[in-house]
């Protein structure tokens, strides 16, 4: 069920029965293609940056052009590598839709159609957030705790930098961090609102990344303590098993010694 559902969000991954390499290039690339994923946010930066603040223009699309790149490279290769092409492809449409976004956010925004570009960008990093999130859901064990903790402090760190920068009525990053908080968590007080067009479409994205990693950290401490539990439970069985193999033993050992006996005292031995 879990297989079919990341299918069919286009996040299926390698097909069954394929190609070991498949398989082995796939558990390579993961963390590099999140990285990638994860430079959409600075890239969205840069390019409000140089609609309100006049910030070069080069490197949102430096950003982009590594996006683009790197998820072409890794979608080739993975074709490349894999013996079920067409099923890795209908698995995985959320790349190539991801490569088509980017393509075409290149082309609008150099072609000077900033609202098409304006809303690739944040449809790109819906997407992005999309393969990301797919992509972390092997982080909601108990070990994996301390990592999401420092994605939620990373994630804040970034997104009030980006507020800072983008919002004229921030004055000090640690109001851009207050603003990314609330944002974030929803709470919504009030004394800090964004009031530009781009810092408001950055605290949509931070609403949902909001969302995404206050489950995430919510379900990584509930599994900490239910594995706590079954990390104590496992105690108990085992001490469990080896009293009950304690008993077996005696009890072995006690009907050994009544057939020694029993023989012993048989007349027919004599």
């Amino acid at each position: 069920m879990a297989m079919d559902f990341r299918r069919w969000v286009g996040m299926g991954g390698v097909p069954p029965h394929d190609n070991p390499r498949a398989y082995l290039w796939e558990r390579r690339l993961h963390w590099v293609m999140i990285g990638v994923a994860l430079l959409s946010i600075p890239a969205y930066l840069f390019e409000a940056g140089t609609l309100l603040l006049g910030t070069p223009e080069r490197l949102g699309l430096t950003l982009d052009l590594v996006i683009l790149a790197g998820f072409s490279m890794e979608l080739l290769w993975m074709l490349w590598v894999t013996r079920q092409r067409a099923q890795y492809l209908m698995s995985n449409w959320l790349d190539a839709l991801i490569i088509v976004a980017a393509a075409a956010n290149l082309v609008g925004w150099g072609g000077g159609w900033i609202a098409l570009a304006r809303l690739l960008r944040v449809t790109m990093v819906l997407l992005f957030l999309m393969r990301v999130m797919g992509s972390l859901r092997n982080l909601f064990s108990p070990s994996a705790l301390p990592y999401v903790l420092g994605l939620a402090t990373l994630t804040l760190a970034v997104a009030g930098a980006g507020f800072y920068w983008l919002e004229p009525t921030v004055h000090s990053y640690g109001e851009g961090l207050w603003l990314a908080f609330t944002s974030g968590a929803t709470v919504g007080y009030g004394d800090i609102v964004p009031t530009t067009s781009a810092s408001r479409v950055f605290a949509v994205i931070m609403v949902l990344i909001g969302y995404a990693v206050i489950s995430m950290v919510t379900a990584s401490i509930a599994a900490f303590f239910i594995g706590e539990d079954e990390k104590r439970m496992r105690h108990e069985m085992h001490r469990d098993i080896k009293a009950l193999r304690d008993e077996l033993a005696q009890l072995r050992a006690a009907w050994e010694g009544r057939e020694r006996q029993k023989n012993g005292n048989d007349p027919d031995q004599s």
